[in-house]
């Protein structure tokens, strides 16, 4: 037998399978997809670990990298670092998170639908916006906080210092305090009032009603959002870098970047080492975070009969927790985003005063809106945004599809991949991308592409959630009425699947467009001085910021 006949012999059942069942051909193209973007910077992570070189030269297999990150004692305190900021963090985000749920959904706190509402606007604000914020506001030189309680009381320093684990824990947990809300309301919202009616009839006070049936039945919403913000935390960069870095405190994130970027020169060997480890952590506690979630069955108190939870009637504290929650919303939202504005419009920081009127300027803005590299950068972050949303949502689609709707025995894995983007970090994502297209013949390494790719890689698990449910919906009759009259899945996704998905598949590219426009960690490891985005025009900025930062912290005190 020739080799012609070879290969047509080795062709030729997997062609007259796909012949056979049109719908394996898609599920095939999806594996390959989900397996290349999942895969391929997870398998390269690892080799950059273990390579004895560095990046873009051959090398040997070593444990060198391993044994030098895990034989200095500073790995260990940064180990503790990392645990210690996610952990105080996720705990507090939670708990701004329950009160600010609780008083706003349960209560009849004046302005309550009010505050339901400002709550989830933090969320399209850049993580590295807040942080920034909150230094201007804290810096134990600066801050506009501090010389305010300085100059009222009289002090000789400043008594709040964000430049702290206490103030990145801080900062962090208003970070993510609006996602937990999230997942915190949706569970107060879908309680059976039944269980809280039995309380109050056998003489329970609002008191022991929350402790005993309210907080029990949304332990699970809380578990799972504290699991959650620990995993945001442990893998963020921008508070980190905004303040960890000045404050010479080291977690793992500010070590992938002092490896990769900040040494001299780089060690790309050991950033991965470390990167590696972050993944596992990550891994590990997302697939906690999965287990709680698909488990909450035995907490479910949904059943066919009306569930809209009672409204608890504070009496005269109802103010008081109005003030509580506006406390929270004014820590979150209002505070940061008035500083920013603040600080955009004068020459220097300072507390405002009567000559505040003097050092007004629209200098700032028009720098900015002059410099031809800020029309650059947003038109790329417009086309990232757009562009990238649409092809995310368009393949999530597809794979939210294969994953609920077929039966091939192929989905299980498919499903299993699209585990690993939801576990990786920027940091660790953008250094497993970096070895993977510099060894890969595509010249796409210091592109726009490349951003492209680490975009769609890391928040693909975003759309599959605003598809997935969306799709479980659909009777699986009507894509199959389409095919029995001679459509392919191409016409039948295109005129049946995607008009009847159209709500979901909205929503999702809405917060895939918003995440790709404020993406920071991931950016600041890819992004190259020919294709600037928005968030990247922030890059140099706030390396000089930091680096002030720096050296004003190393000066000795006055």
């Amino acid at each position: 037998m020739n080799g012609t006949a070879v290969l047509t012999h080795v062709f030729e059942r997997p062609l007259r399978a796909f012949r056979q069942d049109p719908q394996l051909l898609v599920i095939t193209v999806v594996g390959v997809v989900i397996a290349y973007l999942s895969l391929s910077p997870t398998v390269m992570l690892f080799y950059g670990s273990f390579l004895s070189k560095p990046l873009g030269v051959p090398g040997d297999f070593t444990l060198a990298h391993y044994i030098s990150a895990y034989t200095d004692p500073l790995t260990y305190q940064l180990l503790f670092n990392s645990f210690v900021f996610a952990t105080g963090s996720s705990i507090l985000a939670t708990f701004l998170a329950a009160t600010l749920a609780w008083i706003s959904i349960r209560t009849n706190a004046p302005f309550r639908k009010f505050f339901e509402l400002i709550a989830i606007v933090p969320n399209i604000f850049p993580p590295v916006m807040l942080a920034v914020s909150w230094t201007v506001l804290l810096s134990p030189r600066t801050g506009l906080i501090n010389r305010l309680l300085m100059n009222a009381f009289d002090l000789g320093t400043a008594p709040l210092n964000i430049y702290s684990l206490g103030g990145m824990i801080f900062v962090e947990a208003l970070i993510t305090t609006p996602l937990a809300f999230l997942i915190v309301s949706a569970s107060l919202y879908s309680m059976d009032p039944a269980l809280e009616e039995s309380a109050r009839v056998a003489g329970s006070s609002n008191f022991q009603v929350a402790w005993r049936i309210t907080f029990p039945i949304v332990r699970p919403a809380l578990l799972a959002s504290a699991m959650l913000n620990f995993v945001r935390a442990i893998e963020s960069f921008e508070t980190p870098a905004i303040i960890a870095l000045p404050a010479r405190i080291e977690v793992f994130t500010t070590k992938i970047y002092r490896e990769a970027i900040g040494a001299f020169p780089p060690n790309q060997n050991l950033a991965a080492t470390y990167a590696v480890s972050l993944l596992l952590i990550t891994m590990v506690f997302v697939y906690f975070y999965r287990r709680l979630t698909f488990r909450t069955e035995r907490y479910v108190t949904v059943t066919g009969r009306g569930y809209r939870p009672n409204i608890i009637d504070l009496g005269k504290w109802r103010y008081a927790a109005s003030a509580a929650a506006g406390l929270i919303l004014l820590l979150i939202v209002v505070l940061p985003f008035i500083i920013l504005v603040y600080v955009s419009f004068i020459t220097y920081v300072h507390v405002p005063s009567a000559k505040t009127w003097e050092l007004l300027t629209l200098d700032n803005y028009r720098s900015n809106l002059t410099d031809s590299r800020t029309f650059r950068a947003l038109q790329n972050s417009l086309l990232l945004a757009v562009g990238g949303a649409t092809l995310c949502m368009l393949i999530a689609s597809v794979t939210a599809w294969v994953t609920t709707k077929t039966k091939t025995a192929g989905r299980g894995v498919i499903e299993a991949l699209t585990f690993i983007p939801w576990a990786f970090p920027g940091t660790a994502l953008a250094i497993g991308l970096l070895w993977t297209y510099v060894y890969m013949p595509l010249p796409i390494y210091g592109t726009l592409w490349i951003l492209l790719i680490a975009y769609i890689t890391r928040f693909l698990p975003y759309g599959l959630r605003a598809m997935t449910s969306t799709v479980v919906q659909i009777h699986g009759d009507l894509p199959e009425a389409s095919m029995v009259c001679g459509a392919g899945f191409a016409a039948t996704f295109r005129r049946v699947l995607l008009p009847l998905l159209r709500p979901g598949f909205i929503a999702g590219w809405i917060i895939l467009a918003t995440i790709y426009l404020r993406e920071f960690s991931t950016s600041i490891f890819l992004y190259s001085p020919g294709s600037p985005l928005v968030p990247n025009r922030w890059v140099p900025c706030c390396i000089t910021f930091m680096s002030m930062v720096i050296s004003v912290r190393c000066a000795p005190w006055p």
